[in-house]
């Protein structure tokens, strides 16, 4: 672990950190030199102020145009490779980013935009920055009084925290600084791997640390490194080992629960190994009476202690018996046991809670940071989990909210976009800002998954990378759906749902369903933003990584009407150029990295055929039955059931004619996901893809010919019998 290629990017960083200092009078030229390093390297620059209009900035920024999450390896090394030519480095290029915490690419700047910081903030930056360097050198009470007196001011404006602020400082000098993000912050408190004789003495950790409880866990961390008790003997030591076990960690809870929903449902369900961010609007208490508590101890609270902990039942229907026999044998319960499954099961770290009194006003914020737990000491409200309250005060409600006591609400988009914007102008705490470990994926599990054979796999890459927009044509059941999201991750390499989106299209959605247009409000009306909208602004933010848009159903929309002016932006050679908008007078572009695969169905006769416009800025590709890949061999050999094989075979002479006939052709073949992912294969399961989707299917094909219907329905259901 203390190999020195681990951590040689230590004498790249510490030299990066002198030079930078050099221009703490001369920002315009490092602003130069920053724009220089995006136009060098090719890549897109990041938004680093309102519109881009630079004009100030600090050198944590700097460290963090490379030091950002998910952004790609060969990405980082381009632009540190820039960086070294630039400001003439003289130590080698890092062949190791071990132990380096991350920003999140939705804050990666350590000042907020013109307009919404105060006029002192960046020269703080460089104040802490400097003062930073020169502890760093000589550690001295005098120093370390001007250092903590910037501290404190950098890590109380708004956006940055203890994580940003202490990973700024483990950047430029990691053998004086420790970094608090939250996986050190997991393996010191939490993890059970630092003595808890040790834990027990250092501060509680805070949304703002003051720089003087920082010092005293920098110090005692530092003395535990350097005895004999620890193997880890340094702060990169113990980061790097945070991170190595906090992904054991999550990776062993990710089969578990993968496990347990095999277990409970037979069948692993598409990507259930994808975690998103849930938000849920929460009434601590009645009146909100034990608010003040929940701050005080951070921590979120609900009753129903009469039926113990929740987590000894296995089901919704077993708490609502146990509440019934416990508490009032003649109520429903329906709502409350909805209420505490959630709580127990459903939640989990990271999620969003709105904390709420009454039905008209909100009193905070926070983010989960426990699993439930049952707190038997405690006098009542024993269900527990751990929040950080992020902000606490009052905002008036938009609308009236849910009388429950807990209520999932991320499915109300609106709702909850409503919510955030309530803390838009506020502080946003850094516990948000951590990277999200998100699943790995690949070509290989691309082709594991989806019935496609590589050189098809290889040819729709390149279509999509080269184009930038693809259609995916074909059949029912050929699985355009399934493959588009997996397509999209296996470009991405990650499972990142953030990044993919998928809407539906249909003859009522509009340009302002997909770009933005005058919603009914409280009010009359307002602007709303519309989906692909909000996509793009995402992406443009994050424009490291690539971005997919996914469209189903993309011919049954008036595609005239829902594009509008975007009919251009969306080409290739087009893309980041900007056009007015219809509804505003802010100029809009389609960022590059921003990728849309449509889906059609080819024998869906009842659509007109897509706009000419539209078809030319498309690339199309058709996915056929995948009977003859090696994937449905397999799948078919593992299965080993005669009828299964028997009931294939009849569908492969059934495509043959389809294929064959002039109305129909190949675009009306049958599918091969009608016969996936059966939980399983015996002769009802058979019966029921016969009769109710098959047959069916050519009643509709040949509507005019059913002497044809009937004979090939008999043969169907000889091929299972």
């Amino acid at each position: 672990m203390s190999g020195t290629s681990l951590f040689d990017w230590v004498d790249f960083y510490k030299e990066l950190s002198s030079k930078l200092l050099q221009y703490k009078d001369n920002r315009s030229k490092l602003i130069e030199a920053v724009k220089r390093i995006f136009l060098d390297t090719g890549i897109n620059i990041p938004t680093l102020e309102r519109d881009n209009q630079l004009v100030d900035i600090d050198p944590f920024t700097v460290f963090g145009l490379f030091n950002k999450s998910s952004m790609k390896e060969a990405n980082r090394v381009k632009i540190i490779t820039a960086v070294k030519d630039l400001f003439g480095i003289a130590a080698p290029i890092p062949t190791s980013f071990a132990s380096i915490p991350v920003l999140n690419n939705q804050n990666a700047t350590f000042y907020y935009f013109i307009g919404d910081r105060e006029d002192g903030d960046i020269d703080d930056l460089w104040g802490l920055f400097e003062s930073a360097l020169a502890y760093a050198a000589s550690p001295t009470a005098d120093k370390r009084d001007v250092l903590s007196k910037y501290f404190d001011l950098a890590i109380n404006k708004k956006g940055n925290g203890n994580s940003k602020i202490t990973m700024g400082l483990y950047w430029i000098a990691p053998n004086a600084f420790l970094n608090l993000d939250q996986r050190n912050t997991w393996y010191i408190y939490e993890s059970g791997k630092v003595p808890a004789s040790l834990v027990e003495t250092l501060p509680k950790i805070e949304a703002k640390i003051a720089a003087a409880k920082y010092f005293d866990i920098v110090e005692k961390l530092r003395n535990y490194l350097q005895s004999d008790a620890s193997e880890l003997k340094d702060f990169m030591e113990l980061s790097s080992e945070a991170w190595r076990y906090s992904e054991q960690v999550n990776e062993e809870k990710r089969q578990e629960k993968a496990q347990t929903k095999r277990e409970a449902k037979g069948a692993a369900m598409a990507d259930e190994d994808v975690e998103t961010t849930h938000y849920w609007i929460y009434s601590p208490g009645e009146g909100a009476g034990i608010w003040d508590e929940c701050c005080e101890k951070g921590i979120m609270a609900i009753g129903w202690d009469e039926i113990g902990d929740l987590q000894q039942y296995a089901s919704k229907t077993e708490m609502k018996q146990a509440m019934k026999e416990h508490i009032d044998p003649e109520k429903p319960y329906t709502m409350a046991a909805h209420a505490t499954w959630q709580f127990a099961h459903e939640m989990k770290p990271g999620d969003i809670v709105f904390a709420k009194k009454g039905r008209s006003t909100v009193i905070g914020r926070g983010v989960v940071m426990s699993d439930y737990e049952f707190d038997d000491s405690r006098d009542d409200n024993k269900n527990v989990r751990k929040v950080n309250w992020t902000h606490k005060g009052e905002w008036p409600h938009p609308g009236q909210a849910a009388m429950k006591t807990l209520t999932d609400i991320t499915s109300y988009t609106d709702y909850v976009e409503k919510l955030n914007a309530l803390f838009e102008s506020d502080e946003v705490d850094d516990v948000e800002a951590e990277e999200v470990s998100y699943p790995s994926y690949s070509k290989e599990k691309f082709l594991d998954e989806v019935y496609m054979d590589e050189a098809s796999y290889n040819t729709l890459v390149g279509l999509v990378l080269n184009k930038k927009n693809v259609i995916l044509q074909g059949a029912p059941g050929v699985g355009k759906t399934f493959a588009a999201k997996r397509l999209a991750y296996s470009i991405m390499k990650v499972k990142d749902p953030h990044r993919v989106m998928m809407v539906q299209f249909h003859q009522s959605y509009s340009y302002e369903d997909f770009i933005m247009g005058f919603r009914p409000s409280e009010k009359g009306f307002e602007l709303k933003r519309g989906a692909f909208y909000n996509f793009c602004k995402d992406a443009e933010i994050d424009s490291e990584n690539e971005y997919f848009f996914i469209i189903d159903e993309i011919n049954r929309g008036n595609l005239s009407k829902i594009f509008g002016e975007l009919f251009m932006l969306i080409e290739s050679d087009k893309r980041g150029v900007e056009l007015q908008l219809l509804y505003s007078d802010e100029k809009f572009s389609v960022p590059d990295n921003v990728y849309i695969i449509g889906m059609m169905n080819t024998a869906d006769r009842s659509l007109a055929m897509l706009d000419y416009a539209l078809r030319r800025r498309f690339a199309f590709y058709e996915m056929k039955p995948g009977f003859n890949t090696e994937g449905v061999r397999e799948y078919r050999t593992g299965l080993n059931n005669i009828k299964f094989d028997n009931l294939i075979q009849c569908v492969e002479q059934l495509n043959e004619e389809i294929a064959g006939d002039e109305s129909l052709g190949e675009g009306f073949c049958i599918g091969h996901s009608y016969f996936c992912n059966l939980i399983e294969v015996n002769d009802q399961a058979l019966s029921a893809i016969v009769e109710y989707e098959l047959i069916p299917l050519l009643k509709e094909y040949w509507f005019d010919e059913p002497v044809k219907v009937k004979n090939w329905a008999d043969s169907l259901r000889s091929a299972i019998k």
